[in-house]
């Protein structure tokens, strides 16, 4: 059987009794490593299961499914995941390997905390989200801005956008590619600042009041570990923030949030003064 465990969000003490009881037993371990990461590193997470963990990068997940699924219609094979293992449809895509494969190959699956539950930390009511975007690194020479038009449909509906920002783990660099070799960057997280810039840089270009200098939002780092961090403010306050380490996300509040979440909110606020100023003219379920 495959098992795809959901690991939580902070460090190796996260995942479930029921997960770390079958992976101490699985014949296999391996750790999903590009669509997140943990706050811990191999050698904790083996320390703490007591047993090795093989990484999976994007190839080996993406092209070389078979070698982690092989045996896996007679012995037990875990499969480890960063937060919760469906919140990436990379991890959809296994299971419906699994279950095409001849003959099919059982799977069970073990939940664990996510980012888009843990958002409810913040104190926005998560009955209050629309679709989820994700903001990637901008280049001189490509700035999607696609994500826009789904936060638009969002704040039509008043509702609030979570941001899933850009993680690059070994990702090639293509000037070396192109000599002919394979050289690897070194890994970098998308930060709470990055993100407002970017969202800003597409608001100049778009002009539709969809995310401009004064549009509410929430950054978050590190949800669910001891030195987690949450800064509130106008997406200019925080595009000047620093949130410290990874991993990273924001949230663009909805013009429907309710007098309860601000007041929640306004906790975290860089200057919460402002902040009132700002929800009282143009939230606040208007």
């Amino acid at each position: 059987m495959l098992y795809i465990i959901g690991l939580g969000l902070a460090d190796e003490r996260d995942v479930s009794v029921r997960g770390l009881e079958i992976i101490r037993k699985a014949s296999r371990v391996y750790l999903e490593a590009y669509t997140a990461v943990l706050l811990a590193d191999q050698r904790q997470l083996e320390t703490y299961y007591g047993r090795s963990v093989i990484l999976a990068d994007r190839e080996m997940v993406e092209s070389q499914s078979d070698d982690i699924l092989a045996d896996a219609d007679e012995k037990d094979i875990a499969f480890l995941v960063v937060g919760d293992p469906f919140s990436a449809t990379t991890h959809t895509d296994l299971a419906l390997r699994c279950r095409q494969h001849t003959p099919p190959i059982p799977t069970r699956t073990l939940p664990n905390a996510s980012i888009l539950t843990a958002v409810g930390a913040t104190g926005l009511s998560l009955y209050s989200f629309g679709q989820t975007v994700s903001m990637v690194f901008f280049t001189q020479s490509w700035k999607p801005s696609s994500f826009y038009d789904r936060v638009a449909e969002n704040v039509s509906l008043g509702l609030h956008t979570l941001v899933l920002l850009d993680i690059k783990v070994k990702e090639p660099d293509l000037q070396a590619m192109a000599r002919g070799k394979i050289i690897y960057e070194p890994p970098r997280f998308m930060t709470v600042a990055q993100c407002a810039s970017q969202m800003l840089e597409v608001e100049e270009e778009r002009k539709q009041g969809i995310c401009g200098k004064e549009s509410l939002a929430v950054g978050v780092a590190r949800l669910g570990s001891d030195d987690q961090a949450i800064v509130a403010g106008t997406l200019e306050e925080l595009a000047q923030a620093d949130l410290g380490k990874p991993l990273h996300s924001l949230v663009l509040c909805g013009k429907k949030m309710h007098e309860m979440e601000w007041e929640y909110v306004r906790g975290f606020a860089v200057d919460e003064s402002k902040f009132d100023r700002i929800w009282k003219a143009h939230y606040g379920g208007m």
